[in-house]
C-alpha cells in the first residue's frame, strides 16, 4: 500500500499508518517535508482558484448573439459598408468590455479577500514544534491542535485530551463532536469517524496530536470543492439566449437561401444577389440587444455590491430574479449556528430563575472541559460570585456525564451538579418541592424530557444539596441530591429569517430545507421560522 492509497485509514492502526507514511513520533524532517511539498503540491484547494483573465474573457464571447454580430460586421465589410461594420464591432467590443470588467473586478475582490487570510498551524518538524503556513502541511506531518484552531487537513488522531471539534461545515451538526484515538469500522460514514479530523472544521476545546493523511484536493472538503467546480447545468437565461441565437441564425440562413435562389432564377448576377441576401440577413441582427443585456445585468451587479454581495457571473443575476424554489441549509443559514439557552424550568416544567442561577454558578466555577453549553449558560446569566467560595470540583467525564462543584456562600455549603438528564436523575432522591422522587414523579420528569427532545431541544438537568464543609469531595458525594430542574438549549433562528421567508413567499418563491441534522430539530426550527412541512424525507 502506497502513501497515496491508504484506503479507509480510520479503520487502520495509528502505528501502521505512521509506518506507511514514513512518519514517527518526532514528525518529519524539514528536508522530507520539502520533498513531499514538491511531490504533493501546496495544501490548497486549487479547484476554488478563480478563472484567469483569458477564462473570464472567453465567458463573454460565448454568446450566440455576439457571434451573430461578428458575422454581421464581416458581412458589412464584404459589401463595402465599412462604417456599418465599424459600428457593429464597436458594439461587440463595448459589450464584451462591460461584462469582462464587471466579472473580473468581482473575482479580483474575492481573490483579494482570500489573500488577506493567512492560517498558520503548529507542526512537529525535526523533533521540535514549529508554526508554519497551512499551505506547507504535507501527508505524514504531525500537527498540534488546540481550542480555536482551524483543522488544516484530513488527519488521524494520535493523542487527544477533552478534544471537541465543530463539524457543522461538513455534517450540519451544530453541537461539537468528541474526537479520540482508536479504530473505527471501515464502513463508517464521515460523521461517525470520531478518530479523524477534517479540513475546514474547527476545534472547540481540548488538545490533540494528529497525523496528516490527506491535504488539498485529496481531502473530504476538497472533494466537495471539486464537485462545485464541475460544469454547472445551463441556466434558463443562458438557454433562452442560445435558443434565440439559433432561431435568428436559422432565419438568416433560410432568408439568404430563399432570396438568393429567387434572384438567381430571375437571371440576376450571382455576386450581387448573394450580397443583397446577406445584407437582408444582417438587418435582422439585434445589434444593441447584447449591449442592453450587459448594461442591465451590470447595473444589477452594482446594486447587489452595495449590499455586500459579489457577483462573479453576470448571468447569475437573471437566474436569481427568475427563481421560484430556494433550497437552504439550516445550521448557520436559518439559524445562528450558536447554541443558546432556550429556558430554565423547575421539576414541574415551570420557568425557574433559580435553576438558571445554579447552572450559571456551576458553569462559571468549573475549570474542566470548555464547551459551548457553558458558554450559552453564561451568556444567558452572569452570576454574582462576590460572596461565593469554591470548595472543590468533581470534573466532567464521559461515564458520569455530569460536572459537580462544591461552593460555600451565605446559605452555607452545597454541591451543584449539571449534566445529562438521566445521569443527574440517577443521583437524585427528591425534587425541589421536597417531594420524594417516586415512580410517578420520575414519570413526569421523563415526560418533560421526552417532550423537549421530540421538539429537537437539547436538555440538561440541574441538581443540588446542602453539605458540610470538609477537606475534599469525591464522586461518592454525588448522592441524595435534590432535582432542581431543567435547562433547555436551542440553536436559535437568525433575526429576520421569518420575515425573509414570508417575503419570499409573497414573491412566489418556495423554500426547501435540506439538512443533515436531527429530524426533530429540523422540524422544530422549520416551525419557528414559519416553514410549512408539506413533504418530509429522512434518509438513513
Amino acid at each position: 500500500m502506497t502513501e497515496r492509497d491508504l484506503g479507509p485509514y480510520w479503520a487502520r492502526g495509528a502505528d501502521a499508518l505512521a509506518a506507511t507514511l514514513r512518519s514517527g513520533v518526532q514528525g518529519l524532517t524539514s528536508a522530507e517535508a520539502e520533498a513531499r511539498l514538491r511531490d504533493y503540491g501546496p495544501n490548497a484547494l486549487d479547484a476554488l482558484r478563480p478563472l484567469s483573465r483569458v477564462g473570464v474573457l472567453l465567458n463573454q464571447v460565448r454568446s450566440p448573439l455576439l457571434l451573430l454580430l461578428v458575422f454581421a460586421a464581416a458581412a458589412s465589410g464584404l459589401t463595402g459598408e465599412w462604417f456599418d461594420a465599424g459600428i457593429v464591432l464597436t458594439i461587440v467590443v463595448a459589450t464584451v468590455a462591460v461584462g469582462y470588467s464587471r466579472e473580473y473586478s468581482a473575482q479580483a475582490a474575492a481573490d483579494a479577500l482570500r489573500a488577506r487570510v493567512h492560517v498558520r498551524t503548529q507542526v512537529l518538524r525535526d523533533g521540535r514544534v514549529d508554526t508554519i503556513d497551512t499551505r506547507g502541511i504535507v501527508p505524514g506531518d504531525l500537527v498540534l491542535l488546540s481550542a480555536g484552531c482551524l483543522v488544516p487537513a484530513d488527519a488521524r488522531i494520535i493523542e487527544a485530551t477533552d478534544f471537541f471539534v465543530s463539524e457543522a461545515v461538513l455534517t450540519g451538526e451544530s453541537f461539537p463532536v468528541q474526537k479520540q484515538p482508536g479504530v473505527i469500522d471501515a464502513r463508517s460514514a464521515l460523521a461517525e469517524r470520531t478518530n479523524c479530523v477534517f479540513l475546514g472544521t474547527n476545534v472547540r476545546s481540548g488538545t490533540a496530536r494528529c497525523l496528516v493523511i490527506h491535504t488539498g484536493a485529496a481531502t473530504e472538503f476538497g472533494a466537495i470543492a471539486s464537485r462545485l467546480m464541475l460544469r454547472p447545468p445551463e441556466t434558463e437565461f443562458d438557454r433562452g439566449i442560445r435558443h434565440f441565437g439559433y432561431l435568428l441564425s436559422s432565419v438568416m440562413l433560410i432568408l439568404v437561401v430563399v432570396v438568393f435562389t429567387a434572384h438567381a432564377l430571375q437571371g440576376r448576377a450571382a455576386v450581387e444577389t448573394l450580397l443583397f441576401a446577406i445584407a437582408l440577413a444582417v438587418g435582422l441582427s439585434p445589434e444593441l440587444l447584447p449591449a442592453i443585456l450587459s448594461v442591465n445585468l451590470t447595473r444589477g451587479a452594482r446594486m447587489l455590491a452595495h449590499r455586500g454581495v459579489l457577483v462573479r457571473r453576470l448571468n447569475a443575476i437573471e437566474n436569481l430574479g427568475s427563481m421560484d424554489i430556494l433550497c437552504t441549509d439550516k445550521t448557520g443559514t436559518l439559524t445562528e449556528g450558536v447554541i443558546r439557552v432556550e429556558g430554565a424550568y423547575d421539576s414541574t416544567g415551570a420557568p425557574s430563575s433559580e435553576v438558571l442561577e445554579l447552572a450559571a454558578r456551576n458553569a462559571a466555577l468549573e475549570t474542566g472541559l470548555d464547551n459551548p453549553l457553558d458558554e450559552a449558560i453564561l451568556n444567558a446569566r452572569r452570576p454574582d460570585l462576590s460572596g461565593v467560595h469554591k470548595l472543590a470540583e468533581i470534573p466532567f467525564d464521559f461515564v458520569r456525564k455530569r460536572v459537580t462543584v462544591a461552593i460555600s456562600d451565605a446559605a452555607g455549603a452545597r454541591l451543584i451538579i449539571k449534566g445529562a438528564f438521566h445521569h443527574v436523575l440517577e443521583v437524585c432522591t427528591r425534587t425541589e418541592d421536597c417531594g420524594a422522587l417516586d415512580a410517578d414523579r420520575i414519570e413526569r420528569l421523563e415526560a418533560c424530557y421526552e417532550a423537549w427532545s421530540h421538539k429537537g431541544i437539547r436538555v440538561l438537568a440541574v441538581a443540588a444539596r446542602a453539605i458540610p464543609e470538609q477537606q475534599s469531595y469525591s464522586r461518592d458525594d454525588e448522592r441524595d441530591m435534590t432535582f432542581m430542574g431543567f435547562l433547555t438549549f436551542l440553536d436559535q433562528p437568525k433575526e429576520g429569517v421569518a420575515d425573509a421567508i414570508a417575503h419570499l413567499s409573497r414573491l412566489g418563491v418556495s423554500l426547501k430545507l435540506i439538512t443533515g441534522d436531527n429530524a426533530l430539530v429540523a422540524r422544530h426550527v422549520a416551525g419557528l421560522v414559519g416553514l410549512s412541512i408539506s413533504c418530509w424525507y429522512s434518509g438513513s
